[in-house]
């Protein structure tokens, strides 16, 4: 993330419950992806796991990116 909007993010996150959720999401969401990626070997599951994940984060990070989106605009 740009230096701009983690400025945004801290600036409204105790003020907007959405973006809260999808920080909070996200960090959560990077933290299993974390866990995984570390192991030396993943099973079959754990890789579709790893893709699930990754695709949830994304969609995660766009609906922060569409939040800071309007912050922008507005200011």
């Amino acid at each position: 993330m740009e230096k701009n909007d983690l400025e945004l993010i801290e600036k409204y996150l105790d003020k907007d419950v959405e973006l809260k959720k999808y920080v909070e999401e996200h960090g959560e969401l990077e933290k299993k992806l974390g866990e995984l990626t570390s192991k030396p070997y993943l099973t079959a599951d754990q890789e579709v796991e790893v893709k699930k994940l990754k695709k949830m984060k994304l969609a995660g990070r766009d609906k922060i990116e569409e939040i800071l989106k309007r912050y922008r605009q507005n200011n």
